[in-house]
């Protein structure tokens, strides 16, 4: 695993707007909070996309994120002599609503392809869109590789819902030909469980979307 040292930016769990709680050391907290300002407001009207694509109203999906708990995350991914033996972070799905990523131009964001396990470069989606649209939309497994002789830097807005959340596919997008995949889970009490973990990733046993996939038999 390479080295990469990462600042969080988190939203208050019982308001919308996004305030400095953990960037001790970061001199462009004024800057940042705008990102985050500007990274919710972009996330709202792709929320409203989302939920078309759906045949949802637009507005579908905007009460769960009332008393939101998004947070901006500051990347700083130390080049590596050996790369191809090394990763930023290693392999996860983003287990949120979106993740809305602004890189430099080094790159380095991967993403899994199902169909030869190939390694490509491109945008993800996250568990919880997974979960709501009953996999009509599929969250993508990614990893951050590092560079060879060259520092990378990004910042990923992670627009997550309420922490009292009950997640589970939208009654809309359920019926008997396409019962729901997943039974219903707290985001709180999983977030929770995801940072007592230290967010650790797919080769280390961690609680995962997966976890609460129905099986065809009892969905």
């Amino acid at each position: 695993m390479g080295e990469v040292d990462a600042t969080f930016i988190q939203a208050t769990e019982h308001s919308p707007k996004l305030v400095v709680v953990e960037a001790d050391g970061i001199p462009l907290v004024e800057e940042c909070e705008h990102y985050a300002q500007e990274g919710q407001t972009l996330a709202y009207k792709l929320m409203e996309l989302i939920s078309l694509s759906l045949g949802l109203p637009a507005n579908r999906l905007n009460g769960f994120f009332e008393d939101q708990t998004s947070y901006v995350r500051l990347n700083h991914y130390l080049p590596c002599p050996i790369p191809h033996l090394a990763l930023g972070i290693g392999r996860h799905n983003d287990s949120g609503a979106l993740a809305i990523l602004a890189q430099d131009d080094v790159g380095g964001l991967e993403v899994k392809q199902k169909t030869d396990g190939e390694w490509i470069e491109v945008k993800p989606i996250c568990d919880i869109i997974q979960v709501w649209s009953n996999e009509r939309y599929e969250s993508v497994e990614h990893r951050a590789v590092v560079n060879f002789e060259k520092n990378r830097f990004s910042i990923p807005f992670f627009f997550n819902p309420a922490h009292y959340t009950m997640l589970e596919p939208l009654k809309e997008l359920t019926n008997d030909q396409n019962p729901a995949k997943y039974k219903a889970y707290n985001w709180g009490k999983f977030l929770a469980t995801r940072r007592r973990s230290n967010f650790q990733k797919h080769d280390v046993e961690n609680i995962q979307v997966s976890h609460f996939r129905l099986s065809e038999k009892s969905s």
